[in-house]
């Protein structure tokens, strides 16, 4: 079996493992950099998000989630009535709300 493999490299010793402790502040590290690139700005939007969904009053106009631009006439707990022409009215759920505009961006639209 010479031919195949040089007496140099068959007497090599194999590379040694990594410590446990480098082990354990590897895994460490990559809980710490998932938490603050993945679940710290999620948790951060869903926040601002219910904050938007329990402010909305009569009068407001929104931004659905569809695209759709309306002014709340009916607010209830779980759902939200938008008028979104004269004499039209949808009734949608509040998580389906995604901005709250400033008064008057529906007539300068318009």
């Amino acid at each position: 079996m010479n031919f195949f493999i040089s007496a140099a490299h068959a007497q090599q010793a194999a590379p040694q493992a990594a410590s446990p402790m480098f082990n354990l502040l590897f895994i460490g590290g990559m809980f710490v950099l998932f938490y603050l690139i993945l679940w710290r700005p999620q948790s951060k939007r869903a926040k601002e998000h219910r904050e938007l969904v329990s402010s909305l009053t009569k009068g407001d106009e929104v931004l659905t989630s569809g695209g759709l631009l309306g002014k709340v006439t009916k607010v209830t707990d779980d759902y939200v009535t938008l008028q979104v022409a004269e004499g039209v009215e949808l009734c949608m759920q509040k998580a389906s709300v995604a901005a709250a505009l400033p008064k008057g961006t529906i007539k300068s639209i318009q």
